[in-house]
């Protein structure tokens, strides 16, 4: 892997580090398996795209882009704590719906941008983009991740973890846990869409179909996080989904890069099954280490 290959990692893993932390948000704060993630993603990045083709502000753009995700994380949120659908139909529901809702957006499968500023273009000068893009996108996550840090520490972010740890017990607090899960679905799906608006700025375009994956991307990133530095304190769990999407996204390039996979016949296009693969690797860990402790002892 050269020195290019790996900033285009670093880069991809800083993107889904905000895309992971909105997953910490949903399945490990909240306890709310979301499926939202896979329309929310391409929906930020529609969104984003469409407002930088009609000459707005590309840090504006991204903006709308999160407020679109925040909304779409809204409805999931309703469908569920008002109508009474079960969470994870919810999910699969506005998942779908998002679908031709990105669709009707782009007026268009998908979207060139091409030409267009960006939030790195002031920033890049002549062939320095490679580093410049990685460090305004960790400018992005660090702030993202200290402002997570802080919410969490507030009666509000206290709420939100007691109504994920145990929804009857907060209920039994005073604690009004529908307000709460909507407010916390809004912030997962709002980061989750805030990542697909700074992706698209990177790849040149946006695509309807660039969400698919998302949520198994998230998951990755949030358990490699928890493997490598395993903590209750919420500055250490937002740390350490950071760190797990940077390694992830390291561990898809070396291996794309790999001769022996390359030997035995995958090539690029075989990124999905890749991820796959290394989910499947990941989720086995923490029952490996499992069994080696017992054995162990």
């Amino acid at each position: 892997m050269n020195l290019i290959a790996f900033f285009g990692a670093l880069e991809s893993g800083l993107i889904y580090a905000l895309m992971a932390l909105g997953v910490l948000i949903s399945f490990r704060i909240l306890d709310f398996p979301d499926l939202t993630a896979d329309g929310s993603f391409p929906l930020g990045g529609a969104v984003a795209g469409i407002c930088i083709v009609a000459g707005f502000n590309p840090w504006l753009a991204c903006v709308f882009g999160m407020a679109a995700g925040m909304a779409a994380g809204v409805m999931t949120a309703w469908l569920h704590v008002k109508l009474g659908i079960l969470h994870l139909l919810a999910g699969i529901l506005m998942m779908t719906a998002l679908y031709s809702i990105n669709l009707r957006i782009m007026n268009a499968p998908n979207l060139p941008l091409l030409g267009q500023p960006t939030v790195f273009t002031p920033f890049i000068d002549g062939g320095n983009g490679f580093w410049v893009r990685v460090a305004v996108v960790a400018g992005v996550v660090l702030v993202v991740k200290l402002v997570l840090d802080w919410f969490f520490t507030t009666e509000t972010g206290l709420s939100m973890r007691a109504t994920g740890s145990n929804l009857r017990m907060a209920q039994a607090q005073g604690i009004n846990t529908p307000w709460i899960i909507i407010l916390g679905m809004a912030i997962s799906n709002g980061l989750i869409a805030l990542s697909g608006a700074l992706f698209v700025q990177t790849q040149g375009f946006a695509d309807v179909s660039m969400g698919i994956g998302t949520i198994v991307i998230g998951l990755a990133a949030v358990i490699i996080g928890e493997a490598v530095l395993s903590a209750k304190r919420i500055f250490w769990m937002t740390l350490a989904v950071v760190i797990g999407a940077i390694l992830y996204r390291l561990f898809v390039q070396i291996a794309l890069s790999s001769e022996l996979l390359r030997g035995i016949g995958f090539k690029s296009q075989d990124l999905n099954l890749v991820t796959a693969l290394l989910v499947v690797i990941v989720l086995m860990l923490p029952k490996i280490k499992a069994k080696l402790s017992l054995k162990k002892h």
